[in-house]
Order: C-alpha cells, then structure tokens, then sequence
C-alpha cells in the first residue's frame, strides 16, 4: 500500500501547482491515500472552507495543519463538521476540531489512520506532543496498524527525536511547517518511515513560498509587513511510503519534487 503526503501548500501558486502536476503524480504512483498539509492554503496563511472544498476536489483524502490553521476565522464552520480536515491533536480539549481520523480507501485495503501533531519549541504552549501522541497511536492501533503521522514542528531535534519515540507505533512521521525538504529520509530500527520536513508546494523563486522581497525587507527593518504568496518557478515537494498491509511497518520510502515551467507564473 503506498501512501502520499503532499508538503504545505502556499497560496494560490500551491494550488494552481496541484492542478497542473498532481493529477499524473497519481496516476504513477497509485497512492492509496493522499494527505495534503493545507495550513497555508488560503491566501499563504489559513484556511477556509471554499479553499479546503477545492484542494478536496483536486485530489486530497485529508487534509493536516499546524499553528496557522486559526488564521482564518471561517475555518471554524468546518473543523467540527468534516473528519477529513486536521488541527493538531495536543491543543487543549474543548478546542474545536479533530486530531485524527481514519480513511477507507477501496479495493478492500485496511482503514488508513491520519494524526496531527504540533511541536512546542519555537512554537505554542501546547500539551506535550510526545506523551499525546504516544497515546493517541495506541488508541489508534486498535482499529488499525497503518498510521501516517504529520508533525508540525520548528526544530529538527525536536521532529527527529519524536520520530525515534514513536518508532514503531506509527507508519510513517512526516515533519511539516519549515518548507524546505530534507535529504534525511529513512525508515527507522522499528518500522517507521522518517523525513524531517517534506518541503511545501508552491513557487520555488520565494523565501519559504512568500515573495523574497518581503521577507528580505522583514529582516532588515525589523518592522511587521505584509507576506505574499511567490508564483516563480512553482513546484511539489511531497513524499511517498509503502507500508506493509498486514503489520504497518514502512517497506519504503521515497521524497519526490515535482515541477514545471509556466510563464503566467513566473
């Protein structure tokens, strides 16, 4: 069984990217599910339900998210009523949403389960990742054994060390949230297929997927400023696994960048 996890897609420019290159990514790969970190799908920061609707049409089983997913207040019409959309499961119980949930995919093949988790270095106060997760995976394990776990995390030491502590329990620990992909990719001593950050979708010609010029002016003034989306030269960081139907362990996994040149973009 292969599973897809597509990194943050930013923006319009992320979208228009899915468009144009997910639909043959599919067809080579076969993914028995595909997972898309939709955090910053609207407008580069948030989402709303209009935009989380398209990225479902475009192909996503679930959709993760991570710190930004309350940027867009709308996003609350949604994230009690459609299971398919994540916010990280350690925020404090009674916040609104779902921190996991489970995917029938066809052909018979065993339930697939999604968990959202969210790092506390560098980022909220949040329940602590590591003990919640542990637990929520072995509540999971009970309906099935192949689970893909995102991580939305700003350090590597703190998404590399949770990778070892779930080893095991989970299928697959995927890092979101820094947009750059890394070349550390493995599957771990007990089963579990690792990268640090899968990278984003969006335009390459950007610092993180915003346009440089914005950033490079945050830096140096110090002062806040608007971020815009970056349409250059757009592409698709993903990664795929392939798990073990029958024990959930990682048989292989694979990064995958993906681009293609339009010049209404550039």
């Amino acid at each position: 069984m292969k599973l897809l996890l597509i990194g943050d897609i930013i923006g319009d420019p992320g979208r228009k990217t899915l468009r144009q290159l997910l639909p043959a990514l599919k067809a080579e790969c076969q993914p028995a599910v595909t997972i898309m970190n939709a955090e910053n799908a609207a407008g580069g920061f948030g989402l709303t339900p209009a935009v989380a609707e398209e990225l479902f049409a475009l192909g996503a089983d679930v959709l993760t998210s991570g710190n930004h997913i309350w940027d867009k207040k709308q996003v609350l019409e949604i994230l009690d009523k459609d299971p398919r959309l994540l916010r990280p499961a350690n925020y404090p119980q009674g916040v609104p949403g779902h921190g996991f949930t489970f995917f029938e995919p066809t052909l018979g093949m065993p339930k697939i389960g999604v968990l959202n988790l969210e790092g506390r270095v560098y980022m909220h106060n949040l329940l602590d990742p590591f003990t919640c997760g542990r637990a929520l995976l072995t509540e999971m394990r009970r309906e099935t054994k192949i689970i893909i776990v995102d991580f939305h995390a700003e350090v590597t030491s703190e998404k590399r060390a949770l990778g070892f502590y779930l080893d095991g329990l989970a299928t697959a620990v995927i890092g979101t949230h820094t947009h750059v992909q890394t070349a550390d990719e493995e599957i771990l001593p007990g089963g579990t297929a690792y990268i640090t950050d899968v990278g984003m979708t969006g335009g390459r010609d950007s610092v993180i997927g915003v346009q440089k010029e914005d950033a490079i002016h945050r830096f140096l003034h110090q002062i806040p400023s608007r971020f815009i989306p970056a349409p250059g030269r757009p592409w698709l960081n993903a990664i795929l696994v392939e798990a073990d139907v029958h024990t959930g362990r990682a048989l292989a996994v694979k990064r995958i960048q993906r681009s293609y040149s339009d010049s209404t973009l550039s």
